[in-house]
């Protein structure tokens, strides 16, 4: 009798959380500002977040070196600023000239692309790797066609892309600022709102998420760093074409843990196929040996088993943070799910494992 009463409470409890959500969406026009303020500041947020975590123990060092904090921050925003300038007059000529080359060229590399895949069709080399009926050359080239079209609203809406740029511009350094600053009295305000009996735990909850997080954001540039080093070396000792520009993507789209570095080989891939099959069959291989060196090497002594998360796992979080809210989705879900799964099997631990053991 017991058991069923502790079910309808449970029961009773669902349905008025339901009817919570049912009566809110009746009233969305009440959340739409708050909606809005969250599309504007997410972002900065975002990229405030990476920074912080990347940026905080460098902080902490010059503290403890006996610098005030405000001015370890500030001089840390002027080497970056210099960083920034040697990478605009350094590095950045190089990959725009890639980058209009490749606009420029366009045509003349879908057309060698298709006439690549027409000889390999006529060769009946694709018919061995292929199942029969399905046709790679309409397949890749509806694909491009949509790559293209996506790529061209881009264009077409660039005044709306500049000023959502100029915004996080804005936004992005004064919160990773106060971030810096104020970083650590944020748990504790977190830990104080909680009963006294949870305080220690609560803390103990926040200071594994916060490590969790910063051996996530941390061990990602650092593995992310090293695979672009492998394979630009590799791509310039092949002399694969817009080398550079190939490489910046790779290490961009690597930061979708697993589904990123498949993405990021396609077009790889296709402008070796251009310049001959030899090219893109190295191209293969140079990726595939940097992503085991990383995924074998580097990975682990980087982040232990702090992302011991499966590759399926990965997969269907990514398409469902992909199906929610975009390429924002993406690159939040993973870290989002760490956080969950701490603060679930601590909530288990807390106050249902003895009791649910017992059963």
């Amino acid at each position: 009798m017991l058991k069923m009463n502790k079910f309808f409470k449970f029961c009773f409890a669902v349905i008025l959380v339901l009817i919570i959500i049912y009566l809110c969406s009746l009233v969305s026009f009440i959340f739409n500002p708050l909606l809005s303020f969250i599309s504007v500041i997410i972002v900065p947020l975002m990229l405030s977040g990476f920074f912080y975590y990347l940026l905080r123990p460098l902080v902490a060092l010059m503290e403890r070196k006996k610098m005030n904090r405000t001015l370890a921050i500030l001089l840390l925003y002027v080497v970056f600023g210099g960083i920034l300038v040697g990478f605009l007059i350094g590095v950045w000529p190089s990959l725009k000239a890639q980058i209009i080359a490749l606009v420029d060229n366009a045509p003349a590399i879908f057309a060698a692309l298709n006439k690549k895949m027409l000889e390999l069709e006529q060769s009946g080399f694709l018919e061995g790797v292929f199942p029969e009926g399905f046709n790679p050359l309409t397949t890749l080239t509806e694909y491009l066609n949509r790559g293209f079209t996506f790529l061209t609203e881009y264009v077409v809406n660039l005044v709306g892309i500049i000023s959502e740029f100029a915004i996080i511009m804005f936004i992005f350094p004064i919160l990773l600022y106060y971030m810096l600053k104020e970083g650590g009295k944020f748990g504790e305000l977190i830990v104080r709102f909680l009963p006294n009996r949870f305080k220690e735990v609560g803390a103990s909850v926040l200071g594994e998420i916060d490590s969790a997080l910063k051996g996530f954001i941390v061990g990602r540039v650092i593995v992310n760093f090293a695979l672009g080093v492998l394979m630009y070396v590799g791509f310039l000792i092949i002399g694969l074409p817009y080398a550079l520009l190939l490489t910046v993507v790779a290490v961009i789209a690597n930061f979708i843990p697993f589904i990123g570095a498949i993405v990021s080989s396609i077009p790889i891939i296709i402008i070796g196929l251009i310049q001959s099959p030899s090219t893109a069959i190295w191209s293969l291989v140079i990726i595939l040996v940097a992503q085991q060196i990383q995924d074998n090497l580097i990975g682990p002594y980087i982040f232990g088993k702090q992302l011991d998360i499966h590759p399926i796992t990965i997969i269907v979080l990514v398409l469902v943070g992909q199906d929610l809210a975009g390429i924002i989705g993406v690159l939040l879900v993973v870290p989002v799910y760490m956080i969950l799964k701490i603060l679930i099997s601590r909530i288990y631990e807390l106050f249902f494992k003895e009791r649910w053991e017992q059963l």
